[in-house]
């Protein structure tokens, strides 16, 4: 053994140390590769999935799907429509199914969820007749299936695959004929939403900016003795809930609370201002939960900068206001940029603190994939507006790859 390793050359001996260490590198990370896959990636492919997904109407009126393939939207459907409609319904087992899907076909033509739900109990009927016999008999019992715009609302959704959850969360739709189309400004609302989500995010961003800034260079000039003292205070919001927080701003911010209180005592205000269920309430509180997410990273990079380069510049004969905004802040661009991107990225998907502290104009995407969630029991739409938040974050995120790839080339 010993004469065949003395001849094997030296390279490969080596590269097969390597590859030892590198299988085991491998094996002790898979573990944490396999949870990351399972707790992050498969929801976030499902979450994706589901907000083209629509398996409701597909699903369960198949034959109806099939019968109105070659419909012309234009005039009335065809006769084996209506008995292919009759038939899909009746194949419906339980009374909770024709629930969904009538409450899927009623967020498309409005009137659908009783017109589906009041066909579907009063079946069976048109056993044995002909098509044309259906339709006369499904005409009788309800004139309203000879409206065009429930048999468009099920032809439109008789694929298993839509863009329509999508289209909705920008404020865009499929017309009958499939072309895509903005919708009325009385139903435009999510272009809205999410302005609103950015504008609130960006201010609390900014005001995290400029408050964290001078605290954490404050830190920085610190003994580490003292700068670990106060950093216990900074990440002190992160030891309580954030639900004992927002209750401590309802009782701080409240029109007897001890901030108007105190404004009216030091004759500030002659009567308690509005500071609660607005959007400065809003803000107020999400400041407080995320100053620190702005502070660490700003107070990491200011740590790492040498003060002597204060000094030296002004040694050589710049002013110290100068000399700080010339040679101190652009070296702490890096922290701003990673602070401040924590911060809006986390700001865009709050909820809590807007549902109890805000107004209704107050609310945020988050609240309405919230409301699709467990009130409307639309998860397709839901989703799609979650969509529409992942998007916005790798978006932000690869800006933000870009940003620190560009000061690294020029540093």
């Amino acid at each position: 053994m010993n004469a065949v390793a003395a001849a094997t050359p030296l390279a490969v001996q080596l590269g097969r140390v390597e590859r030892r260490k590198r299988l085991r590198a491998m094996a002790l990370t898979l573990p944490l590769l396999i949870f990351l896959a399972v707790t992050f990636l498969v929801p976030l492919g499902a979450l994706l999935v589901r907000a083209v997904e629509n398996p409701e109407v597909a699903d369960t009126l198949i034959h109806t799907g099939k019968a109105l393939k070659a419909w012309d939207h234009k005039s009335a459907p065809p006769d084996a429509a209506y008995a292919a409609l009759v038939k899909d319904l009746s194949a419906i087992p339980e009374t909770a199914q024709a629930g969904v899907l009538a409450r899927r076909l009623n967020s498309e033509a409005a009137g659908s969820r009783s017109l589906i739900m009041g066909t579907y109990r009063a079946l069976p009927f048109g056993e044995g007749l002909s098509p044309p016999e259906v339709k006369e008999k499904l005409l009788a019992h309800d004139a309203r299936w000879g409206e065009l715009e429930f048999w468009w609302a099920i032809a439109k959704n008789s694929s298993r695959w839509t863009p329509d959850y999508l289209l909705t969360s920008l404020d865009l739709k499929r017309t009958a004929d499939g072309d895509i189309v903005r919708v009325g400004p009385e139903e435009a609302a999510f272009s809205d939403i999410l302005i609103r989500t950015f504008y609130i995010s960006g201010v609390v961003t900014l005001v995290c900016i400029l408050i964290g800034y001078p605290l954490a260079f404050w830190l920085s000039t610190l003994s580490e003795r003292k700068a670990n003292l106060m950093m216990i205070l900074v990440l002190l919001p992160f030891w309580t809930s954030v639900l004992v927080r927002i209750a401590a701003w309802i009782v701080l911010l409240q029109t007897n609370g001890l901030v108007n209180r105190f404004l009216q005592a030091t004759g500030l205000t002659d009567a308690p201002i509005p500071l609660l269920f607005n959007r400065l309430g809003v803000i107020i509180a999400m400041v407080h939960i995320l100053l620190p997410f702005m502070i660490l990273p700003l107070y990491s990079v200011m740590k790492s900068v040498p003060p002597n380069y204060l000094k030296a510049a002004v040694s050589l004969g710049s002013s110290p206001m100068a000399a700080f905004f010339r040679v101190y802040v652009p070296q702490t661009y890096p922290g701003v940029a990673a602070g401040g991107l924590l911060v809006f990225i986390t700001s865009i998907g709050y909820y809590v603190t807007p549902a109890l502290l805000g107004g209704a104009g107050d609310q945020m995407l988050s609240y309405y994939v919230a409301q699709y969630t467990n009130v409307e029991i639309n998860w397709g739409m839901a989703c799609a507006l979650g969509s529409v938040l992942l998007t916005t974050t790798l978006i932000l995120y690869g800006f933000y790859r870009k940003f620190a790839k560009a000061e690294l080339s020029l540093s």
